[in-house]
């Protein structure tokens, strides 16, 4: 396969953005990737747009030409891919396999959602759909209640405590108020976290849980061979793993790891021909602050048992030995279901381009995003590495 690279990237506000449609996030996003690319739309060769649910959100299917002709594609293919919460993730690896393949040279791939269309109970029901509607869904689960489980399982075994959960959402909280485009820019207090009573899922609050929110993020793939066409500051795309595990939780035989994220992680690890330890700065999915520790732990930064306590003593932070989520994470970017894969792609590119900021990781080479859906059944791990 042909070696593919990021020439470019856009990306709404995360947020509640109630003036602004589903169309109008995928055009900016869009349009912001197309101009940094330096590139015409008519070189763009094929589109492809994940979301999640915008029939139940928005009453709008049939959207990949619906997104494309928001931002004035025209004659290309055009293709919707749909895995829950790692709908974005997935929509960049078809993208990679079509230029690796040798289908095109340049694609365009949008990560987008409008969730802040319906009340918090009916967004809750459309995201507990991504689980098991037989087995979870109608006896009652949801995914805050799937995850507060897991962190009482996670606290059974590992001694991880209240107070692990709590670093987790005053880092990514932190982070977030340094990201312009994250949905809450607003530190909290460990004693704030610590205090809260606004049970969500015990023993998960509101500081524990992601948000609601409406964004869209984009990439612009082209084969590397291209790219010195284009433009100097480019992102090498090292490798992409994509795994899958039982869709009911009922089914998996230990529900404090994630078996697709290690598998798709080791997949990623072993054709990028990396370790754990060779990664500069981490974007994960953090739909809970349970699912961080999980994460660190599953994809090698630490050992299993270990991310309650590492997050604790601050090794995620930006200034840690692993920082990880400094967008400020699905906790406090956002999480815009479609949106959130290619948004840590884009959070990656800018680290490792030295253009983040307040947040930036100093001499960051290689990254790493981990996106995956519904509790786990999909999981995504690619892996960036700065070009020049």
């Amino acid at each position: 396969m042909r070696k593919v690279s990021i020439i470019g990237v856009g990306q709404t506000r995360y947020g509640n953005l109630k003036d602004e449609t589903l169309r109008d996030l995928i055009a900016e996003a869009g349009c912001k990737a197309i101009k940094e690319a330096n590139i015409k739309r008519k070189e763009i060769q094929a589109f492809y747009l994940g979301n999640y649910d915008a029939v139940s959100f928005i009453k709008q299917n049939h959207l990949a030409p619906y997104g494309a002709g928001a931002i004035g594609l025209k004659d290309i293919p055009c293709i919707h891919v749909e895995g829950a919460c790692s709908s974005g993730a997935l929509a960049i690896r078809e993208g990679i396999i079509a230029i690796g393949a040798g289908l095109y040279d340049i694609v365009l791939v949008v990560g987008a959602e409008k969730m802040n269309s319906l009340s918090t109970e009916d967004v809750t029901e459309i995201l507990a759909q991504a689980g098991d509607y037989e087995t979870e869904l109608l006896a009652g689960a949801t995914f805050p209640s799937i995850f507060g489980m897991i962190a009482r399982r996670h606290m059974y075994q590992y001694g991880t405590k209240r107070e692990h959960l709590a670093a987790v959402a005053v880092k990514n909280h932190s982070n977030g108020a340094k990201n312009p485009d994250a949905h809450i820019q607003k530190k909290v207090t460990f004693e704030t976290v610590m205090e809260c009573d606004r049970m969500v899922a015990d023993p998960l609050t509101v500081y524990d849980c992601s948000l609601i929110s409406d964004g869209a993020s984009a990439v612009v793939l082209c084969a590397t061979e291209l790219v010195s066409n284009f433009c100097k500051k480019t992102i090498e795309i090292l490798s992409i793993g994509q795994a899958s595990d039982s869709f009911s939780m009922h089914l998996k035989d230990d529900i404090t790891t994630f078996d697709a994220t290690v598998k798709a992680a080791n997949q990623a690890y072993k054709i990028a021909g990396l370790k754990p330890s060779d990664i500069d700065v981490a974007e994960v999915h953090d739909c809970f602050t349970i699912a961080e520790i999980i994460a660190i732990e599953d994809l090698g930064f630490v050992k299993k048992g270990e991310g309650g306590e590492s997050s604790f003593s601050g090794l995620t932070s930006l200034t840690g030995e692993i920082p990880v989520n400094p967008s400020g994470g699905l906790k406090s970017k956002g999480h815009p279901v479609g949106a959130t894969g290619v948004g840590q792609i884009v959070e990656i590119v800018r680290q490792l381009r030295d253009e983040a900021g307040l947040r930036q990781i100093k001499g960051a080479e290689i990254g790493l995003a981990h996106n995956f859906g519904g509790s786990g059944a999909t999981a995504i791990v690619t892996i960036l590495r700065r070009a020049n």
